[in-house]
C-alpha cells in the first residue's frame, strides 16, 4: 500500500492520491469558513447521540471470483482511533479503499452517520468529511510547506477574472493551524522535501483537519519511518483524536497500535479475526492475534531444529489461538 498526499488538480481518483483537498478550487478563501462549520456541526450530533461517524456492517468485497473481504464489521467514533491490523493480504487495502470511496462494496452495509450509503468516488467521501493520508505523500519537494499545506485549494483575493494567490493569508493559515496540531516549523518557507518523513505526515495531518475531516483514515504511516519519526506520527494522530476526529490507524505494527488505539480490530485472509476494544485486549494478546496461532506453533517447531534458539521461550499453540470477533456493538 502506497500512500499519496492529494491535491485537487489530480484528475485520476483512483492513484492513491491523499483525499484531503475539497474540490472547489477558485474561492476556497470564501468557502471553507462555511464548510469547516458544517463538519462540527454534524461531528457533534454524532458525538451526542453516541453513534459511530463510519460503521461497517457484515461487509465484504467481491473481484469476480475472488472474495477480498468478507462478513467484516467496523465503527469509528468521533474522538477515538481505531487500529486496523494485518498481515500482507488480509484485506486492509480493500478496507480502506471502500470507506474512502475508491471502491464500492459488494455485500453488508456501509453507514455513515447512521445513513446507508455507496460512494462513487474519494470525492463523494471528502465532502462527508473522510479524508485518507497515504504513505506516498503526494507533495511537491521543492515548494515551500505553505503551498503543500494549500495545493490544490489555494486561497485567492482580488476581482474576477484577475484573482491572484493570496499568499499572505495562506502562510498565516498554515501557521495556525500546524500550531493548533503542535507542530511548530521555523520556517514555513523552506521547501517541504528537508522535512523529516515524520513531519510530512504531521502536515498530511494537519491540511486534513482545517479542510474538515470528521474521518481520517491513515494507511501505514509509520511503516517507512525510523523509531523518533513514528512517535513524532504517533504524537500528531493522538493529537489528532483528541481534537474530536475519528481516526482509522491502518498498521502492521501492533506496538505503535496500542500506543495510541482505542478499538482494536485484526483482518486475516479477508475476514474478521479480532475486535475488541483496549480494556479487553493486551499488546501481547494482540500481537499473538495478529500473528497467528498455528504458524508460530509451526515456526517453534521448525526453530527447534536450529542450534542455538532457546524454544521454551516461544509461546505455545494453545497459548496464540485467537477466539471469534467480538461483535461491534460488545466493544
Amino acid at each position: 500500500m502506497t500512500d499519496n498526499t492529494t491535491s485537487s488538480t489530480d484528475t485520476d481518483t483512483g492513484t492513491g492520491a491523499d483525499s484531503t483537498a475539497p474540490a472547489d478550487t477558485t474561492d476556497k478563501v470564501q468557502d471553507t469558513g462555511t464548510d469547516k462549520a458544517q463538519a462540527p456541526a454534524a461531528a457533534d450530533r454524532t458525538a451526542e447521540d453516541g453513534q459511530p461517524i463510519v460503521q461497517l456492517r457484515a461487509a465484504g468485497k467481491a473481484y469476480g471470483n475472488v472474495r477480498a473481504l468478507h462478513g467484516v464489521d467496523l465503527a469509528v467514533h468521533p474522538g477515538q482511533v481505531t487500529c486496523v491490523l494485518g498481515d500482507n493480504g488480509a484485506g486492509k487495502s480493500t478496507l480502506i479503499k471502500i470507506i474512502s470511496g475508491l471502491h464500492q462494496h459488494t455485500e453488508g452495509a456501509f453507514l455513515i452517520d447512521g445513513e446507508a450509503v455507496r460512494l462513487n468516488t474519494p470525492r463523494e467521501a471528502l465532502d462527508r468529511g473522510i479524508a485518507t493520508v497515504y504513505q506516498d505523500l503526494a507533495t511537491v519537494p521543492l515548494m515551500p510547506v505553505w503551498r503543500n499545506f494549500f495545493l490544490g485549494s489555494e486561497m485567492t483575493k482580488g476581482p474576477w477574472p484577475v484573482r491572484r494567490l493570496d499568499i499572505a493569508a495562506m502562510k498565516e493559515t498554515a501557521d495556525t493551524e500546524l500550531r493548533a496540531m503542535g507542530i511548530v516549523l521555523d520556517d514555513l518557507d523552506q521547501p517541504i522535501g528537508t522535512l523529516s518523513g515524520g513531519q510530512r505526515q504531521s502536515v498530511a495531518i494537519a491540511r486534513a483537519v482545517y479542510f474538515g475531516a470528521r474521518v481520517l483514515i491513515l494507511d501505514e504511516p509509520t511503516a517507512a519511518l525510523g523509531v523518533k519519526q513514528s512517535g513524532v506520527v504517533l504524537k500528531y494522530i493522538a493529537a489528532a483524536r483528541d481534537r474530536g476526529l475519528g481516526v482509522i490507524f491502518i498498521t502492521h505494527n501492533p506496538h505503535h497500535a496500542y500506543m495510541v488505539g482505542d478499538h482494536f480490530s485484526v483482518l486475516r485472509l479477508g475476514t474478521m479475526e479480532l475486535s475488541a476494544s483496549r480494556a479487553d485486549v493486551t499488546l501481547e494478546e494482540l500481537t499473538n492475534h495478529m500473528a497467528g496461532g498455528a504458524e508460530l506453533a509451526a515456526l517453534k517447531h521448525e526453530l527447534a531444529q536450529v542450534r542455538g534458539v532457546d524454544v521454551d521461550e516461544l509461546p505455545e499453540e494453545q497459548d496464540l489461538k485467537a477466539p471469534l470477533a467480538a461483535s461491534e456493538g460488545k466493544s
